[in-house]
């Protein structure tokens, strides 16, 4: 499949050279409460003079919001489920922070013309307020997966028209982003993404068939949400991340890999035509890349641990194994599929997760609901080209219905 549109690559440099980029100050934060959030608002406070937040929003989880907004001193919160109004309502009573509910609010909330926002909703729920951060034309720091990977070419044609300045907050995407600066596309060979290979790295495929949930959350080296962490451990957020990055980057398919890195320190490696490889390097740490993106093209303090490679010792680096797990082949195979496929493998993904969490399927079940989703989807004529949002919104509900009943079948 061949790269179309404008990438990440082309955009910042364009940026740059005309001198627009500006250190954001008032920000709005979409999914405050998640792990993304928490790293933002704890990077805010020790700047607090250099940013005022604007919005923070949370789906459900009525506390931690109403905490969020008051240790943010934000002018607004915004609770994605309208039944929480009142509870949020109450639990803010006195403050003078603006309560506002429902998935209306959210992307209202999305469009305040600030300097930041923080797309950090976990799912394809977020594509609809990041699509409305996008349209105001400011800076966005995406930390949301399914925009790229559902919308990828209808996302970045938003991107374009908006003339938005979008800046990723995946670690290896922001590693992609500073080591490729202002390249030139005809000079990148490969894009190499690394992965700490997960909870699973070393087990076999009959322990990893027998693993609890509490397995798949014990991530060796990241802190992150419960649906992110069983990616991780399946590998199929690294074969998100290849789609992301081809929509981000200037490449095509067959110039993105990955490898497995255990220690997590290498984030991305670039090898240029010269037969140059450079690369990111930095302690796992989610504060670096939103430092940077709510910073860049300046570069903020930041409280994280610094990289002593002594104490470290070894970097060490393997190819990873499709056979224990296959969710990296899917993946890839709904990359060059393209069109609607990679959305609705990332619908079935995550209905596949939430089974798990649930303990109605087990881990090696999570892949093999999706491989079947798309096997069907296609079958029904779901895979196709992807004509704008609705297209993305009608194969993601049919595709969960697929997947749902395939997992009723496993059960």
């Amino acid at each position: 499949m061949q790269q179309a549109g404008p990438s990440l690559v082309t955009k910042v440099a364009n940026t740059l050279a005309s001198g627009a980029v500006t250190a954001p100050k008032r920000i709005s934060i979409l999914g405050a409460t998640g792990s993304i959030g928490a790293s933002t608002l704890d990077l805010i406070s020790h700047t607090p003079d250099d940013f005022e937040v604007v919005s923070v929003t949370a789906q459900s989880s009525v506390e931690k919001l109403a905490r969020c907004a008051r240790m943010a001193g934000a002018k607004r919160a915004v609770i994605g489920d309208e039944t929480l109004f009142q509870a949020l309502k109450d639990e803010l009573s006195g403050t003078g922070i603006e309560v506002c509910a429902g998935q209306n609010a959210l992307c209202e909330a999305a469009s305040d013309p600030v300097d930041c926002t923080v797309a950090a909703i976990v799912g394809a729920a977020g594509l609809k307020p990041a699509v409305a951060a996008v349209r105001t034309g400011g800076r966005l720091a995406l930390a949301n997966k399914e925009c790229l990977v559902s919308a990828g070419e209808v996302f970045m044609q938003e991107v374009a028209k908006a003339d938005c300045e979008l800046l990723p907050v995946d670690s290896e995407h922001s590693a992609a982003f500073q080591v490729l600066r202002e390249a030139e596309p005809e000079s990148i060979e490969k894009i190499v993404l690394t992965a700490s290979g997960g909870p699973f790295r070393t087990w076999s495929l009959d322990e990893i068939s027998k693993a609890r949930r509490e397995d798949a959350l014990k991530h060796p080296n990241w802190t992150m949400g419960a649906k992110i962490t069983v990616d991780s451990a399946t590998m199929m957020n690294k074969g998100l991340e290849l789609i992301e990055a081809y929509h981000l980057f200037p490449v095509r398919t067959d110039q993105l890999g990955m490898l497995v890195h255990p220690q997590s320190i290498v984030h991305c490696l670039v090898s240029y035509v010269d037969g140059s490889v450079l690369a990111q390097m930095a302690e796992p740490d989610m504060r670096t890349p939103i430092a940077l993106a709510l910073s860049w093209p300046r570069r903020m303090r930041s409280p994280t641990k610094r990289l002593d490679l002594a104490e470290v010792a070894q970097l060490t680096f393997e190819k990873a194994d499709e056979v224990r797990f296959p969710a990296i082949r899917i993946s890839r195979d709904a990359m060059e599929r393209g069109g609607t496929a990679p959305a609705v493998m990332n619908a079935a993904n995550e209905m596949a997760v939430a089974a798990f969490l649930e303990g109605r399927i087990g881990v090696p079940d999570i892949a093999a609901v999706v491989e079947e989703t798309l096997d069907k989807a296609e079958g029904r004529g779901l895979i196709k080209e992807c004509c704008g949002l609705d297209d993305v919104f009608g194969c993601d509900l049919r595709a969960r219905e697929m997947a749902q009943d395939i997992i009723e079948a496993i059960q």
